[in-house]
């Protein structure tokens, strides 16, 4: 049978620009940068990811349901699993995608890539070295409320570090530590709640993380001190 026909769509070749599309690494959008467009962090990899945020809970437990949200499977070592058990009730829409397990207690997690995990420590300023450690397919997030004796091993060991609104002094010595420059420096001190500076050893950027109305239903406004 003979369809309906239609006229046919025809560009010239400089109206072929028109027709782009934005292409960038698939993964979590934490929030959007200082240009507006989404930052996106690409957690499910088939290699070992580490990362370190110096920061709020808040953000740490947007990470994780945002990762759940894309399919991964997110185990929570933690020794405050109340501040947890409301967002582990709620992901996944009743399946159990988000498990807390106490601190050195989180069994092998079976990653894969059609399952991919992430692993949020939090476990406090000094985290015990952790039983599970990342590898292909399993991204290992460890969240440190203040710069502690630990950080300077995790941040080394990091792939990704992210830090909100800390102390001058804090920021002067994350500032060694991940050398940053001084204007990133002096804005640390600054951050209002939500804002946090990704950065790696080439490459830094300001994101602003905004809550959905249901993630601001669970876990309220943004807050960097909890």
């Amino acid at each position: 049978m003979i369809g309906p026909r239609r006229e046919r769509h025809a560009l010239s070749f400089e109206e072929l620009d028109a027709l782009a599309l934005p292409v960038a690494d698939d993964g979590v959008v934490i929030g959007v940068d200082s240009g507006g467009r989404p930052a996106v962090l690409g957690l499910n990899r088939p290699t070992a990811y580490d990362v370190t945020l110096v920061g709020g809970l808040w953000t740490a437990q947007v990470v994780a349901l945002r990762a759940a949200a894309t399919g991964a499977r997110v185990a929570v070592e933690t020794g405050r699993a109340p501040a947890w058990t409301a967002l582990a009730r709620s992901a996944g829409g009743g399946q159990q995608c988000v498990t807390l397990h106490e601190v050195g207690r989180v069994p092998p997690q079976g990653a894969s890539a059609g399952s991919p995990v992430l692993v949020v420590r939090d476990c406090g300023m000094r985290p015990p070295r952790g039983r599970v450690v990342a590898g292909p397919w399993q991204s290992v997030l460890t969240l440190l409320p203040y710069l502690s004796p630990a950080a300077p091993r995790l941040l080394e060991q990091s792939a990704l570090v992210g830090v909100q609104r800390v102390s001058p002094d804090e920021a002067e010595q994350i500032g060694r530590l991940m050398n940053l420059p001084r204007s990133a420096v002096d804005a640390l001190p600054t951050l209002g709640d939500g804002v946090t500076l990704w950065c790696t050893g080439r490459d830094r950027q300001f994101v602003m993380t905004q809550g959905t109305e249901a993630e601001l239903g669970l876990l309220g406004a943004a807050r960097r001190i909890d």
